[in-house]
Order: C-alpha cells, then sequence, then structure tokens
C-alpha cells in the first residue's frame, strides 16, 4: 500500500476522533515528518512510510531530536499501526 493512502486513511481517523490534523513541511528543513496532530493539549507527529519501510538517516536525526526534546513522535507504516496510536489517546 503507497505511504499517501495509509497517511489519508490514519488522518480521516483521526479527525474522526476530534484530532486536527496538518500536513507539516518545513522549506529549510527537508526530512520532517510528514504530519502534525492536535488534541486537547496533546501534540503527535507521524512519519508515515510504505510497509516494511524505515525513515531515512535524516528523518531519523530529525525524529531523535524531536523525542529528546519530548515531543510524541511516531512512525506509522500501515493504516492499523495508526489506529492504534489514536486510540491509546
Amino acid at each position: 500500500m503507497r505511504e499517501s493512502v495509509i497517511e489519508k486513511k490514519v488522518s480521516d481517523y483521526a479527525k474522526l476522533l476530534g484530532w486536527l490534523s496538518y500536513k507539516f513541511t518545513s522549506p529549510q528543513n527537508r526530512g520532517v515528518c510528514d504530519r502534525i496532530y492536535f488534541r486537547e493539549g496533546v501534540t503527535l507527529l507521524i512519519e508515515f512510510k510504505q510497509l516494511g519501510k524505515k525513515p531515512t538517516k535524516l528523518q531519523q536525526s530529525h525524529i531523535k531530536k524531536l523525542k529528546d526534546q519530548l515531543i510524541n513522535v511516531y512512525v506509522v507504516d500501515s493504516i492499523e499501526q495508526g489506529k492504534d496510536i489514536f486510540n491509546a489517546y
């Protein structure tokens, strides 16, 4: 399944649960996470990947920096995994 399909289905599910969803781009910072979500004071960032694919080294670097700042960051490669994250909140 394509990354874009996983991203859309997970984002649609998050919206049903009341999350605000924004495509995250930063022109001066390649490799940032794909989406940022907000709900009731909670912020999540998600990097979407095709099933079994891993983040690039640049993406891994960004994810580590965010996690070091105690930001909730996830790498998601399936619709079910994405839904599980939102169900946990």
